[in-house]
């Protein structure tokens, strides 16, 4: 089960004897997210970014090189899947894309060193960027690690109640 509003696309690889051609998107897949921007990110093995939650904007990613889990938690209190922790896969050797929109608090553990693309339907904006400690255990999501390597501003993130009350109080206000 997933967040209201999260869809996994699978994407459809063509290998030959020189190697993959993979579509990542097309403005035809009806998304949720219409992007005005694309990110590449690298990680390295053991990397855990996030956990952030977007007020504005939906994000669209694929994982084209690796392997990467995405928590998800819905913080939307009014949403039919409110409270939802989900842990879901995606990788290179099963290509999907998947849409989260605003209020679905999202962070991404690697496995191996990988490469991430996503779009988004707002450009960048540090006062959409909020977010919490990847490992509050009211967060809830099952990640498969107990001691990733985060960025200093990730490890210095609150608790998720503190954001569970800023989102909320946005959300209701929009």
């Amino acid at each position: 089960m997933l967040p209201a509003g999260v869809r996994i696309r699978e994407l459809d690889p063509h290998a030959d004897s020189r190697g993959v051609f993979t579509e990542l998107f097309r403005s035809s897949w009806e998304l949720d997210v219409r992007p005005v921007q694309w990110n590449a990110v690298r990680s390295d093995a053991n990397v855990l970014r996030g956990v952030h939650v977007h007020l504005r904007h939906s994000d669209y990613l694929t994982v084209p090189c690796g392997k990467a889990f995405v928590g998800l938690h819905d913080m939307r209190h009014a949403s039919t899947t409110a409270g939802l922790s989900t842990l879901v896969e995606l990788g290179d050797d099963s290509p999907c894309g998947v849409t989260i929109p605003p209020g679905v608090a999202h962070g991404f553990y690697f496995t191996e060193p990988s490469l991430h693309v996503y779009a988004v339907s707002h450009e960048w904006d540090p006062d959409d960027e909020l977010g919490c400690r990847w490992d509050d255990p009211e967060l809830g999501i099952p990640w498969p690690c107990t001691s990733p390597h985060v960025s200093a501003r990730d490890a210095s993130l609150g608790r998720f109640d503190e954001l569970a009350l800023l989102v909320n109080a946005a959300l209701d206000l929009a």
